[in-house]
């Protein structure tokens, strides 16, 4: 069947049963993973421990595998395989006196013969696979070597994608998993939780664990989260980035003092700095031509950063394209200037930072 999600993946085991193979994948690892454990339990139940074999798929034996495959279940319906991050690109760390494309190749003939009694699933949650987004298929389109594994899925069982949850869905998990150990918390600090720790829901879920305890009943909210949820850089980096767009000058030094800018990491501070810039500079390109946030995500790898793009979008319509690349100029000149000089880093990027304030906003629309 066609690419689908997480929903359509349900649908599909509720409507038609069990497919003979399945490919799921995605920036979303614990989407993947669920989803993994939902078609293995759909198979095996409470029988997983003689009706289930885990594989890894860095270390895959292939003529092994057919005979797995071929084993009829015993004390079970569905002899069930699990192979995690088995990569077209590079099947073994080492390759020598192989191809890629000659081991994918036996890897499909041995998947052409399938009987009905076993379900195969692979998931990856270690690698991430390329993608683009095509706009007229209006969904995301493998672009590495996976695609013929992905395409065989598609054609044969199951292809699932679990995209990264953006700030608003996320937000609704957040809810239910606070709420079903008696807290609560709203959908707007639940949301900001979410880009707290940039939709990982894995940092999520560590940092609920903490809310959860120290709120021991209470309504989690905006003051919990700053006091006890560890911020990412890169959100610090986004905060400070987004207030000088908008001339904030309080919130921009406000955000350099979470900065711990040293002469040991001036280097990747400003470099992430710049990253950001560059994001707003092409959220910015992308707004005036009528280009769409997926579409920039795709075309430019943000891979699970998916989200930040359309953030960017908003922040960039309040600075312009023309005050974007005052900016980068800026940041290029500090760039050269700490590379070529003793100067003192964080006095250095405080300087950036006041210079790119006192660029005026280009207040022109497309």
């Amino acid at each position: 069947m066609p690419k689908t999600d997480a929903k359509g993946l349900a649908a599909a085991l509720k409507k038609d049963g069990l497919s003979r193979i399945y490919y799921i994948f995605g920036a979303d690892v614990i989407g993947v993973e669920k989803a993994a454990k939902y078609v293995v339990n759909a198979a095996v139940g409470d029988n997983a421990d003689f009706a289930l074999t885990k594989l890894n798929g860095r270390e895959l034996d292939i003529p092994a595998l057919y005979d797995t495959i071929q084993i009829a279940p015993m004390l079970s319906e569905y002899n069930c395989i699990l192979i995690n991050d088995y990569n077209c690109e590079k099947p073994y760390e080492d390759m020598r006196g192989r191809s890629a494309d000659s081991v994918n190749k036996a890897l499909l003939e041995v998947l052409k013969d399938i009987p009905e009694y076993t379900v195969v699933v692979f998931n990856v949650t270690g690698f991430e696979v390329g993608v683009k987004y095509d706009k007229r298929a209006g969904t995301n389109v493998i672009t590495d070597k996976n695609k013929k594994l992905a395409d065989f899925a598609a054609k044969n069982g199951i292809l699932c994608e679990l995209r990264m949850k953006t700030p608003q869905e996320l937000a609704k998990v957040i809810a239910s998993k606070v709420s079903s150990r008696g807290n609560m918390i709203s959908i707007a600090n639940a949301q900001q939780l979410a880009e707290m720790c940039l939709c990982d829901e894995l940092a999520v879920t560590n940092e609920i664990d903490k809310l959860c305890a120290y709120a021991a009943g209470r309504e989690i909210d905006s003051d919990m989260l700053h006091l006890l949820v560890h911020e990412q850089s890169d959100v610090t980096i986004y905060n400070l980035a987004n207030a000088v767009a908008a001339s904030n000058a309080k919130a921009a030094f406000e955000a350099i003092e979470q900065l711990n800018i040293s002469n040991d990491n001036r280097g990747s501070v400003l470099y992430a700095i710049t990253g950001v810039f560059l994001d707003l500079y092409r959220a910015a390109a992308a707004r005036a031509n009528g280009v769409s946030a997926q579409t920039v995500a795709s075309d430019f790898g943000y891979g699970n950063r998916a989200f930040v793009v359309e953030k960017a979008m908003n922040s960039a319509s309040a600075a312009g394209i023309e005050k974007l690349r005052a900016c980068l100029v800026i940041l290029r000149d500090t760039t050269v200037k700490l590379n070529s000089t003793a100067a003192d880093p964080r006095i250095a990027i405080e300087q950036a930072v006041t210079k790119m304030l006192t660029v005026r906003p280009n207040i022109r629309r497309r």
